[in-house]
C-alpha cells in the first residue's frame, strides 16, 4: 500500500517538487523584470484574491474628465435589438430616398457586401415620421410610444461597424471584437464597479422566447476574466434561474447545514493550493447561488405591481406581454443595485430576428409593436422614480440595413455595417438630440463617425470608468473593452 505523504505546509510532495522546480529559477528574473515594471502591473496594491462581483466596491479606474458635480451612473440597460432594425426606416429620416426612389446606389459604392444577395433600387421609408417633443426629434411611426420620449433620446446616426454578419457582429457589438472569446461590455462594467447587491447577480441576460443571438453565449462571457463576471440569463415567468430551487427533501435547515460543510470543506482545500484563482471564483459562485434562492424569485415577482404598473407595460396584453415583463423586470433589478441588465427582442434567425430580408414593414410592424409600449414604460418609469439620471438606457443592433430594396419590388433590406443608427438615454446623456451623419441616401457614416469602441469608451466613461485605465493583465498583455482606440463622446455629455 503506497501512501501519500504531505509537507507540513499541507502541499503533497509532487506539488511541492513541482512548485519548487518552476520557482526558484526565475525568482531573479522575475525581480529584475518587476523592478522595471516590465509587466506593466498597476503600482496600488492588488488583492490577493479575485474579487467577487457581488463586493460593493470604489470604481477601479474613474474617469478622469468625468464632469463636476455629475451624478455617478449606478446602473445600464441595453436594450439590443437582435437581427439589426433599419435606421432609415426608424431614427435616421432620409428624405432623399424619395427623389431617387427607384434607382440603384451610385458607382463608388463599390465596397459594398452583399452577401451574396441581389442589390436592389433605393427604397423610401415604410413609416412617416414625425417630430416628437419640445426638441422636434423625428422618429418613425413604427415607435410611437418612444416618440414621446424623445426629449430623452440622444440618437448616434453615425454609428459603423466591422462585420456585416450577425453573428461576429453581435459578438462585436458586445465585446468590442469580433473574435469569441473576450469579455463583454457587462463583465467590463461588473468588473470595473462591482455590485450594489450581494444576492443577486451583477450582469443580468434576459433573452426573446423565440432563443438566444445567433452566437450565443459569447456575447455575455466574461471571456479570460473569472466566470463570475459573467452575464446571468434570467427568465421572466416562473423560477429566474433553472434549477435554482433546491428538492423539497432538503430545503431550510437540512440546505443550510450542508452548504455551511461545503464552505468548509472547499476553504480547506483552498487553504493547501494558495491562490487559486478558478477555485475561489467557482466558491464565490456557490455562494452567490444559495443567497439568489431567495433574492432571485423575489426580483422578478410582478405580482408585487401596481396594475396601472402592469398595464402600462403592456404586461398580459399580446404581443407586449414577454418583452413587457422583461423591461418591469429590468427596472426592479436596477431598483436592486444590479450593475448590468441586458435584454433581447427577438430570437433565432431571420424574420424571428429583426432581420428584415422578406418584409421590412411586415418584420418591423410585427417586432416594433413588440417594444415599443414597453420601452416607453421603461423610460418613463425610471423617470417618475428618480432613477433615469442613474440609469444608462442602451437601444440598438449589430447594424443597420441598407437603403435599398434587396431586388426589383422586393420590400426586405440587406445588412449595413456601414452607417446606422442607436440611441442612449438616462443620466449624464443629452435628450432630445442627433449626433452625427449618415450621407444623405443613409449609407455610411460621414460625420463625427462613431465607432463600437467611441461607443463603448462613452458607455464606460458615464459609468465612471476610464476605457484606457480599465485593463485586465491576461497572456502577457494588459487588454481593455477598447483595445487600443475608442474616444469618449463628448459633445452628448450633459
Amino acid at each position: 500500500m503506497t501512501h501519500s505523504f504531505q509537507f507540513p505546509c499541507g502541499q503533497s510532495r509532487r506539488e511541492w517538487i513541482w512548485q519548487a522546480g518552476c520557482g526558484f529559477a526565475g525568482l531573479s528574473l522575475l525581480d529584475l523584470l518587476s523592478s522595471e515594471n516590465a509587466f506593466g502591473f498597476p503600482s496600488e496594491p492588488t488583492e490577493s484574491t479575485p474579487e467577487s462581483p457581488q463586493a460593493k466596491s470604489q470604481p477601479k479606474h474613474l474617469a478622469a474628465n468625468r464632469r463636476p458635480g455629475s451624478k455617478q451612473i449606478r446602473s445600464c440597460i441595453f436594450l439590443t435589438m437582435n437581427g439589426a432594425p433599419s435606421q432609415v426606416d426608424t431614427f435616421d429620416y432620409k428624405p432623399a430616398l424619395r427623389k431617387y426612389a427607384g434607382k440603384t446606389l451610385p458607382k463608388d459604392k463599390n465596397y459594398i457586401n452583399s452577401g451574396g444577395r441581389k442589390v436592389g433600387y433605393l427604397t423610401p421609408e415604410w413609416r412617416a415620421f414625425r417630430p416628437g417633443g419640445e426638441s422636434g426629434l423625428l422618429v418613425s411611426d413604427y415607435f410611437p410610444r418612444i416618440r414621446e420620449h424623445a426629449d430623452k433620446l440622444c440618437v448616434l446616426n453615425s454609428c459603423h461597424t466591422d462585420s456585416h454578419a450577425h453573428g461576429s457582429a453581435l459578438v462585436a457589438m458586445n465585446t468590442g471584437k469580433t473574435q469569441i472569446g473576450r469579455p463583454s461590455l457587462g463583465s467590463w462594467t461588473v468588473y470595473g464597479l462591482g455590485s450594489e447587491n450581494e444576492d443577486l447577480p451583477g450582469y443580468v441576460v434576459m433573452l426573446d422566447n423565440r432563443g438566444g443571438p445567433i452566437s450565443g453565449q459569447a456575447n455575455w462571457s466574461s471571456g479570460f476574466m473569472p466566470a463570475s463576471h459573467a452575464g446571468t440569463p434570467f427568465r421572466s415567468q416562473g423560477q429566474p434561474i433553472l434549477d435554482l430551487d433546491p428538492p423539497e427533501s432538503i430545503r431550510g435547515m437540512p440546505q443550510k447545514r450542508e452548504f455551511e460543510l461545503l464552505q468548509k470543506l472547499n476553504q480547506s482545500h483552498a487553504a493547501q493550493r494558495g491562490t487559486d484563482a478558478k477555485l475561489l471564483s467557482r466558491m464565490k459562485s456557490y455562494e452567490l447561488a444559495y443567497r439568489m434562492q431567495s433574492a432571485a424569485p423575489e426580483a422578478v415577482d410582478l405580482s408585487q405591481e401596481s396594475a396601472e404598473t402592469l398595464r402600462a407595460y403592456g404586461v398580459g396584453s399580446g404581443v407586449t406581454n414577454e418583452y413587457g415583463r422583461n423591461c418591469l423586470i429590468a427596472r426592479r433589478l436596477v431598483e436592486r443595485g444590479v450593475r448590468f441588465v441586458q435584454l433581447y427582442s427577438g430570437g433565432g434567425h431571420l424574420e424571428e430576428t429583426w432581420d428584415a430580408h422578406e418584409s421590412i414593414e411586415k418584420n418591423h410592424g410585427q417586432h416594433a409593436a413588440e417594444v415599443d409600449q414597453p420601452i416607453a414604460a421603461l423610460l418613463e418609469d425610471l423617470h417618475q422614480r428618480g432613477l433615469l439620471e442613474e440609469t444608462l438606457v442602451i437601444w440598438g443592433g449589430e447594424f443597420g440595413r441598407m437603403p435599398f430594396s434587396e431586388g426589383k419590388d422586393a420590400p426586405g433590406r440587406n445588412h449595413n455595417p456601414y452607417g446606422y443608427s442607436m440611441w442612449l438615454a438616462g443620466g449624464g446623456v443629452r435628450g432630445g438630440m442627433n449626433y452625427g451623419e449618415t450621407d444623405e441616401l443613409g449609407f455610411e457614416a460621414v460625420t463625427d463617425r462613431v465607432h463600437l469602441h467611441d461607443l463603448h469608451a462613452t458607455i464606460l466613461h458615464l459609468m465612471g470608468l476610464d476605457h484606457e485605465r480599465l485593463t485586465y493583465f491576461y497572456q502577457g498583455r494588459n487588454e481593455s473593452l477598447t483595445d487600443v482606440g475608442g474616444r469618449v463622446l463628448d459633445d452628448i455629455l450633459a
